[in-house]
């Protein structure tokens, strides 16, 4: 059995494992579960790293055309076949067309149009599922035409898999991978060609928005063709838009260009961006039931005059995702009316690719924050798989926070220096989880305390703790403090464990005695060491004595009222709730606990 492991441990090929184990057909068979496991778990780290790859091949790509090169290349290469292929959807036409080929040598092959429902690939387009056939030809669930067979028959293609492009729902057209022999998929094969897709389908609709954007702005220059600043707008925006610049970009080239301030708001009112010298009067005049500037705008996009401000909606796919208010002059003439309106248009565009990534990224941190918790991230490839949500590198140590309730307004609610902390963020088992860079739990415990009582959150702050084994500990022992919370009533605030006092403790993995005493007694403590008084003593012996000063004074030997003045002091250090019931628990046991400590 030592062999076995050591040949596993070195790598070993599955005929030395088979050799090492002998007659014994138990330990070969299961040295051979486990070698095949590995090699299926580097097979898919491998194809991990070519989807990452693809991810920042796609990224840097502006022109469409390169877009589609890459996706067929890189699905041909993924997947080892001889052909890879891919048709858009014509919506005028009802059907899809070839539109992007490697490794293709028919021509009429590469002019192929496919009626919805007609080959593989029109069912594929039909249904929006992916489909794969060892042997097309001959494989009769399709409906096979004369001018899809001979195309087909001309290239010599065989097995074919097709995946659908979706995003959002909306079906965009078919990527394949074919042999030319007779060749089964696996569903690995299948779900990694969909994965292919998947990265293809946004990166594709997200160049032809930009290609759009670009058409629309070279369209508002040949518009005003003889307007000097309309043609200097159209080269500030398609710069923006084309180099990834965000709303405050926008926002300030708009100010620049019309000389005027400007304002851009989310649907709901909230900021986003100023640019210029901003008049706050006409943002504030909405007092006696009058709507503000922006809730005036129609959706249609169209520049209206409010007052002494000018606002035009935002608005992408009939959403109205925000606002432009414009102020600082008395009039715009049609040219810069024309300019704002594209603004905006701009505008709505750049907010909802923010969404977009705002949306994947959550997604992407969902997904590695589970792993996290569940045990199954793989160390090695945690930090590359942090770096590509942006983050500069793993943080060393985090604190956890478990929030539980309903959680959807906390991430509005996190102040903007927590917010900068914040390394992983996501739901699981239902709570929302925040892993955040820090090594002081009572620091984000407080900074969490009014984003626990704004949005009705009970939320358990434990740690800190390493990344590994560590977090998975921390995580469980959040999640069971903050079910101990709910149970004491104590919802709609931000704990630690020590804030709990014994209850924190016996729910506690692991327990610092002396963090947890100076959190209870730090301040009567530092006030001995400082006076050279004994505060410490008199609540022993007040606590000995059955919470009587009269009897304490009587072991102390000292007057009763000595003893009343002493308890007043620790009232003032502690805060006039220490005497209540459950705090005075807490603090006899921080003073056994304080017992226990070396001195000195």
């Amino acid at each position: 059995m030592e062999e076995l492991l050591r040949l596993l441990a070195d790598d070993a090929p599955g005929s030395e494992l088979a050799r090492a184990a002998g007659t014994n057909q138990a330990a070969r068979d299961l040295a051979l579960r486990i070698r095949a496991g590995m090699d299926a778990s580097k097979k898919r780290e491998t194809e991990l790293s070519a989807l990452v790859d693809v991810a920042r091949e796609l990224a840097s790509a502006r022109d469409p055309g390169r877009v589609l090169d890459t996706i067929v290349h890189r699905a041909r290469t993924l997947i080892g076949t001889d052909v890879a292929y891919l048709t858009l959807y014509d919506a005028a036409q009802g059907d899809t067309f070839m539109r992007a080929t490697d490794g293709s040598v028919s021509a009429a092959f590469q002019q192929l149009r496919l009626p919805l429902g007609a080959g593989l690939g029109g069912l594929v387009a039909k249904t929006h599922k992916p489909y794969w056939t060892a042997d097309y030809p001959g494989d009769q669930r399709f409906k096979h035409t004369s001018r899809i067979d001979s195309a087909v028959g001309e290239e010599g293609l065989v097995a074919i898999l097709g995946t659908p492009l979706l995003v959002d729902g909306a079906f965009v057209g078919v990527l394949f991978a074919s042999n030319r022999t007779r060749r089964p998929f696996s569903r690995e094969e299948v779900s990694l060609l969909g994965s292919l897709a998947t990265l293809a389908a946004v990166t594709l609709v997200q160049v032809r928005a930009a290609a759009e954007t670009a058409a629309a702005l070279d369209q508002l220059s040949a518009a005003h063709a003889g307007v000097e600043h309309a043609a200097a707008a159209h080269d500030r925006f398609a710069e923006i838009v084309l180099s990834g610049g965000d709303v405050d970009a926008i926002a300030a080239a708009l100010a620049e260009l019309l000389a005027v301030w400007v304002v851009l708001v989310d649907a709901t009112g909230n900021e986003l961006a100023r640019a210029g010298q901003v008049d706050p009067q006409p943002l504030a005049a909405a007092g006696k039931g009058r709507p503000m500037p922006w809730a005036e705008s129609p959706a249609s996009g169209r520049l209206t005059r409010t007052g002494d401000c000018w606002v035009v909606a935002a608005t992408a796919k009939g959403e109205r995702l925000g606002a432009l208010v414009i102020g600082g002059v008395d009039e715009l003439s049609g040219a810069d009316q024309r300019i704002v309106e594209r603004a905006a248009v701009v505008t709505a565009l750049v907010l909802l690719f923010r969404r977009q990534a705002a949306e994947q990224s959550r997604r992407a941190q969902a997904d590695i924050l589970a792993d996290t918790l569940s045990g199954t991230a793989d160390p090695r490839a945690l930090a590359d798989r942090f770096r590509l949500l942006g983050k500069k590198e793993l943080p060393k140590q985090v604190v956890v926070a478990v929030c539980r309730g309903d959680h959807s307004g906390v991430l509005a609610r996190l102040t903007a220096p927590l917010e900068e902390r914040l390394a992983l963020v996501g739901p699981y088992a239902g709570d929302l989880v925040l892993l955040i860079a820090d090594s002081d739990t009572v620091r984000v415990a407080q900074e969490l305390t009014e984003v626990a009582r704004r949005t009705g959150v009970t939320i358990a702050v434990t740690g800190p703790a390493a990344w590994g084994s560590e977090v998975i500990t921390r995580h469980r022992e959040a999640a069971r403090l903050v079910a101990t919370m709910l149970r004491l009533g104590r919802t709609r605030q931000a704990a630690t464990p020590d804030d709990l006092g014994l209850a924190g403790l016996v729910g506690a993995a692991q327990v610092d005695v002396a963090t947890h005493v100076n959190h209870v007694l730090g301040a009567v403590i530092e006030y001995d060491a400082q006076r050279g008084t004994d505060l410490i003593g008199t609540l022993r012996a007040y606590f000995a004595a059955g919470q009587s000063p009269t009897r304490a004074a009587e072991a102390l030997h000292v007057h009763p009222n000595t003893v009343q003045q002493r308890l007043d002091r620790v009232t003032v250090l502690l805060g006039q709730g220490w005497l209540t019931p459950d705090h005075a628990l807490n603090v006899q046991v921080a003073l056994h606990l304080l017992a226990t400590l070396p001195t000195g």
